[in-house]
């Protein structure tokens, strides 16, 4: 089970940190990814961090911007979103990869069906 939280209201400019709270599965063996859905478009991948954490992958929207994290030993990933504009109003989601991220491979797991299990969404408003 996933639980996103951390969602909010915020003006331009402003930073929020969602946090996905992982229970009943082994945390530290899967990839870990964020997604967004704005109302009336179609869910994306934004993020995405490996099994231990060493390697993250941004789209290009939110590079710079956003940061992908992951405790471990507490079971949660988070995302740090700091320069929030009206754009990045959306629906987040955590996600756990049923796919590795091989070394050897740039991109992690992207793609929806890549990813097994799902968080409720949090709701992030951005005012411009």
């Amino acid at each position: 089970q996933l639980v996103e939280s951390g969602g909010g209201l915020v003006q331009a400019g402003g930073s929020l940190r969602l946090s996905c709270a992982a229970s009943g599965q082994r945390f530290h063996l899967y990839v870990m990814g964020w997604f967004r859905q704005a109302l009336g478009k179609e869910r994306e991948f934004i993020a995405a961090i490996s099994t231990n954490g060493d390697r993250s992958y941004y789209v290009d929207s939110v590079k710079g911007r956003f940061t992908i994290s992951r405790e471990p030993n507490e079971n949660n990933v988070h995302l740090q979103m700091n320069n929030l504009t009206s754009e990045d109003t959306a629906t987040y989601y955590c996600a756990r990869a049923m796919t590795g991220w091989s070394r050897w491979t740039p991109e992690p797991p992207h793609l929806q069906r890549e990813y097994t299990h799902w968080g409720q969404g949090t709701q992030v408003t951005v005012s411009s």
